[in-house]
């Protein structure tokens, strides 16, 4: 079979991809948390095949000082900064000899760079110390690296990093440090390929426990008790990783636990997974965001999406590698109920975006826009279906033996959605004469919705649910209900299923029997509000404030502030919340809300 060869243009990057490439970067910074910058310079290392007598590199807000042919000490060069787009930034233009094997570009960041997240000591568990913190996914890295920013485009790196000599650095690198430098001096490798997108950079007070030979957390200190307990199974879940799809490539496998201000859930930075401290919720329920973000390692990592149109090739992967994990250490009924709760979360999805959206089909056309607007449940949920429906058709085995050989076959390599269809007939469908019609493969690819041919999903811990939340709802007292054994997740799905129309007096029961309010586990915080919010159960409106407040992850904020939204006198009170709450989070979560708020 022939190995993929990646798009030569890639709409989200001024890199100009067929003539000068990127191989190697070595970087030097300084943080300074009184100004709010990074400053140094970043030396990169040329492919240049043609030789072309320009280079184009990625930036939005930097302030570029110099450019210079060769290292930190070579000879400046004309360079021109194209005029600003709103999304993709400043092409950086910079002239080249036709030989020119190394160019340095001296710059600093603005203090309001997308993808960096300074926090105040008040903003973090401690209290007493500054935090920064990285998020360069999508396009995010060129605010605080110029560079091919493209996923398209890998690249290995050094890095050295000047931070205040009380504060811990890290980086997406296999060589982090689990102590203080006592000059604040840090030097961080990668040998391994990677994206611009999977740059990281955190700088706080933070310690380190190992849990194994390759695996450990980073936190602060108030932090790391309860993470240390939260994620005593990660070698297991390394170890089920590899036992389905192959050795884990990176050496280490380390979490650091972020504030609470970080958008997303996780993010599968390589080496250094940083993930939300909504997930300690003490009792081990929520870890399949980790068995996510682990995955990430084969799917994403080592095969990564060439553009962001491709971005189901990341995550639809993803998503099902992560549920096979979990079924792997926690049982076939365990990982059912976290297709059923995906499966609800795409069918949200699908209502909001429209039943004929192209945003819904799995490859994407996002030229022109913000590729952040395609990272919805349809790349993970519908990607993921898309590959149980293929474990339908062929069976386990046969699916198991594809995924893993797509793994080995192009490690560290891109693949955009042809190249993987191509691959996908050749080493799976054309191997069973009408195969690829009975998957409907193009209705997956370029339709909307979800075809007729999908499966359906079904949890038996779900269906005793069901039967309870109906027992109540015919007036059996809450308290009666069998639930001693449930998981978060059955509690999740409970409250799902609730009627909007449920009274004040329905929602104090519940919360008698079982406090809601004051649940120490967010996913369930988060499908309690919407109810006390429809219903106007005032009891819960201090702890939805201190949750939307203290809480930055974007995927909690925009059904809640939604839902504030739809009560009498909605706005009004969801912009005051926001305005106190803005502050903690960071850009990726402040854009979407910004506009949902007008």
């Amino acid at each position: 079979m022939t190995s993929f060869v990646p798009a030569a243009s890639d709409p989200h990057s001024y890199a100009r991809l067929g003539e000068v490439g990127v191989r190697h970067l070595q970087l030097r910074l300084r943080v300074d948390f009184a100004s709010r910058t990074l400053a140094g310079h970043a030396t990169w290392q040329l492919h240049n095949p043609t030789g072309a007598t320009e280079l184009y590199l990625d930036t939005r807000e930097l302030l570029v000082e110099a450019v210079l042919l060769g290292g930190p000490d070579g000879s400046p060069t004309p360079f021109h900064l194209a005029p600003v787009d709103p999304v993709l930034g400043q092409a950086l233009r910079i002239t080249l000899e036709p030989t020119t094997e190394h160019v340095t570009i001296r710059y600093r960041t603005a203090p309001g760079a997308a993808a960096l997240q300074w926090l105040t000591p008040e903003q973090t568990a401690g209290r007493e110390q500054p935090f920064l913190f990285t998020q360069s996914q999508a396009i995010l890295a060129r605010t605080w690296l110029p560079c091919q920013d493209s996923p398209g485009v890998r690249f290995t790196y050094e890095a050295h990093i000047e931070a205040p000599a009380h504060l811990l650095a890290l980086m997406s690198a296999t060589d982090n440090p689990q102590q203080l430098d006592v000059d604040g001096r840090y030097h961080f490798r990668q040998p391994y390929p990677i994206p611009a997108y999977l740059m990281a950079l955190a700088v706080g007070d933070l310690a380190f426990a190992p849990l194994s030979k390759r695996t450990g957390i980073y936190a602060e200190p108030a932090t790391l008790p309860p993470a240390t307990h939260e994620f005593e199974d990660l070698e297991e879940m390394v170890a089920a990783a590899e036992d389905l799809y192959g050795p884990y490539r990176w050496g280490r496998y380390d979490l650091l636990v972020l504030p609470p201000s970080f958008p997303f859930g996780g993010m599968e930075n390589p080496c250094l997974t940083f993930v939300t401290p909504t997930i300690l919720a003490g009792d081990r329920s929520l870890t399949s965001l980790v068995a996510h973000e682990l995955a990430h390692s084969w799917s994403g990592n080592l095969v990564t999406n060439a553009t962001w149109d491709d971005f189901w090739l990341n995550e639809g992967f993803t998503v099902y590698f992560e549920r096979r994990i979990m079924e792997q250490l926690y049982g076939r009924p365990y990982a059912d109920m976290l297709q059923v709760l995906g499966f609800t979360d795409l069918r949200h999805t699908l209502a909001e975006l429209g039943p004929t959206s192209p945003d819904t089909h799995l490859r994407l056309h996002l030229t022109g826009r913000d590729p952040d607007e395609g990272m919805t449940e349809i790349a993970y949920e519908k990607g993921d279906y898309f590959l149980l429906t293929l474990e339908h058709l062929v069976g386990r085995p046969r699916l198991d033996s594809f995924i893993k050989e797509y793994f080995t076959r192009h490690s560290f390599q891109s693949m955009d959605t042809a190249g993987f269809i191509t691959y996908l007939r050749q080493a799976l469908l054309d191997q069973e004469p009408g195969l690829e019609d009975k998957l409907q493969l193009d209705a997956w690819i370029n339709g909307p919705g979800v075809p007729a041919v999908a499966p359906p999903v079904a949890s038996d811990r779900f269906a005793a649910v069901e039967v309870a939340r109906q027992q109540w709802l015919n007036g059996e007292a809450a308290a009666t209900l069998p639930t001693a054994e449930w998981s978060s997740h059955e509690w999740v799905h409970f409250l799902q299923g609730l009627p909007s129309s449920l009274t004040q007096a329905q929602l104090a029961e519940l919360d008698e029997a079982f406090d809601f309010t004051h649940s120490g586990n967010t996913e369930i915080l988060a499908a309690w509000f919407p109810l006390a919010l429809a219903a106007g159960y005032s009891s819960a409106d201090e702890a939805l404030h201190q949750f939307l407040v203290r809480v930055g992850r974007r995927k909690f904020l925009v059904p809640l502030y939604r839902a504030v939204l739809a009560t009498p006198g909605g706005r009004e009170r969801a912009r005051q919340l926001y305005a106190e709450a803005r502050p903690n989070y960071h850009a990726v979560a402040t854009n979407t809300v910004d506009a949902l708020l007008g």
